[in-house]
């Protein structure tokens, strides 16, 4: 990058001069392809990281492609910025109800969004060394800062700041990920508005922004906005927020989001903008019921879309349509020596998704059978998820409308943290744990964390899943006192209360009578 070239990231401060000096080095110089690789990963977000660096650390020779920003959403605009300001958002959430615990703080409290915005990157920056081109040049990895296209199919082009470099392989990982899709509502164009990938450039906080989309990112930004200070209205076209979620789960997060201050609209129709001279209009239906509301930002938060433009899948005989690239349950494209792992296929766009699906990669692109570790599925992944508000909702398997879908008949158990000692103490009482049970089995096929630390507790069941456990396990397992996480016990142990049967109770009164002779 010259120094003409505009600033990959804004603001142009230390913080981001030294996240781009980690993650796409102005002075960086692409190396001379020696011979063919085996394994050329286009992307370096997440998933194409973890291809590359596995791949290398087993011996192989491997090439990493990136145009813009290595470490991909997740460092630059996705899980490490917003989870910066989430943080600092519930810091100032929990000043305001400091009085609860016996703190008397004066009216001349500063709130400083500015600070806030300056540690986000602070940090963003220093976590950015883990994905940086020189570290993973030291891991074995080539590392080529440009534009990869396929060229055909077992080559790839890179155009980069010096010139071109023509790599060949015999396999390859499309890892190119998704951006955010932008819904043609009419006048949104012209207004302009915000996504996840400039939302985090702000230095001032909006007076009033408007949220088109309530679904995590939505809901997230929505909740932490408004904790902030400003007005803001969230627009989902479906009903409530998290339309995906179980009920229950949305709806007592929906009440906290509308006691932060948040004014929800669902189930809105013929959306329009206009910019005017003082902000940018939004004119709606809301249950039918027509309004108009100005706001000064918008951000959109819709959901993603596949980054398959420019990379030459056609020349590569790779399958894709706007969904992302095609891929079978072994992340193979119509290409066989072509994969794909990420958001550019998958349809959990997690990072831990990401993850997961490079592990799979690797065992199938590097590992043929019947020489190698056998064929991993991304069929056969468990995959739980988490949404960051105040309380989370995190969740993993079938919801118990999944599961009548699929003819399989479940029991289902729901533990208050009211009824959580810990829970109590510590303030944080609302939400409940949710297990699905199959019918005549104690195996878990899913479950349902709303409340504090609802992401760090829900992989207790995620594993128990993983590794064939059921109820009986959990409720056996001893769990500290007093915690968050006796909830996962004392749900499934409703299950085997449920199957103490009377009729045991009532040879076990008998036997109890007859030892008190």
């Amino acid at each position: 990058m010259s120094r003409q070239d505009p600033p990959l990231i804004l603001p142009d401060d230390a913080y981001n001069q030294q996240l781009v000096a980690n993650v796409h080095p102005s002075d960086w110089v692409n190396p001379e392809p020696t011979g063919r690789y085996n394994i050329v990963v286009v992307g370096a977000g997440t998933a194409g990281l973890i291809t590359a660096v596995v791949a290398a650390g087993l011996g192989a020779k491997v090439a990493l492609i990136e145009k813009h920003l290595m470490g991909g959403d997740c460092l630059n605009v996705g899980c490490v910025p917003s989870k910066g300001i989430i943080r600092a958002a519930r810091a100032w959430a929990d000043i305001r109800r400091a009085s609860e615990f016996g703190i008397r703080i004066g009216a001349d409290v500063t709130y400083d969004f500015e600070a806030v915005m300056t540690r986000m990157r602070r940090l963003r920056a220093h976590i950015s060394q883990n994905d940086s081109a020189h570290r993973y040049s030291k891991l074995g990895v080539d590392i080529y800062i440009g534009t990869g296209r396929f060229i055909g199919h077992d080559s790839v082009q890179v155009e980069g700041p010096a010139g071109n470099r023509t790599l060949t392989f015999t396999k390859a990982a499309v890892c190119t990920g998704a951006r955010a899709a932008v819904p043609p509502i009419p006048g949104l164009q012209v207004a302009d508005y915000l996504t996840n990938e400039t939302v985090f450039s702000l230095t001032v906080l909006p007076r009033r922004l408007g949220i088109i989309g309530a679904g995590p990112v939505g809901c997230e930004l929505a909740q932490s906005f408004a904790r902030f200070g400003s007005q803001v209205f969230l627009f989902e076209s479906k009903h409530g927020i998290l339309p995906n979620e179980d009920r229950d789960a949305a709806e007592i997060l929906q009440d906290r989001l509308q006691g932060d201050g948040v004014h929800l609209r669902c189930c809105t129709t013929d959306m329009r903008i206009r910019k005017t001279e003082t902000g940018k209009r939004i004119t709606l239906e809301s249950h039918g019921k027509p309004e108009e509301i100005e706001v000064d930002e918008i951000l959109i938060a819709v959901g993603r879309a596949p980054n398959v433009e420019t990379l030459g899948l056609d020349a590569a005989g790779v399958k894709y349509d706007w969904r992302g690239v095609t891929v079978n349950s072994r992340l193979q494209t119509s290409n066989p020596n072509v994969f794909a792992a990420g958001d550019i296929c998958s349809r959990h766009k997690f990072t831990h998704a990401a993850d997961a699906m490079a592990q799979i990669v690797i065992q199938n692109a590097l590992f043929p059978h019947p020489f190698g570790l056998g064929y991993a599925d991304v069929e056969s992944l468990i995959m739980p998820w988490c949404t960051f508000t105040d309380p989370e909702i995190a969740h993993v398997g079938l919801y118990e409308g999944d599961a009548k879908k699929q003819g399989i008949e479940v029991e289902t158990y729901t533990y208050k943290f009211d009824e959580i000692d810990r829970a109590v103490l510590d303030g944080t009482d609302e939400g409940f744990a949710r297990v699905h049970i199959r019918k005549g089995s104690d195996k878990i096929l899913g479950a349902t964390i709303v409340g504090a630390h609802a992401g760090e507790m829900i992989g207790e069941f995620t594993m128990a899943m993983k590794a064939g456990g059921g109820a009986k396990i959990l409720a056996g397992t001893i769990h500290p006192y007093p915690t968050q996480a006796e909830v996962n016990k004392k749900v499934v142990t409703l299950w085997r209360k449920a199957h103490f049967s009377s009729n045991m109770k009532h040879i076990l009164t008998k036997l109890f009578a007859w030892m008190r002779k």
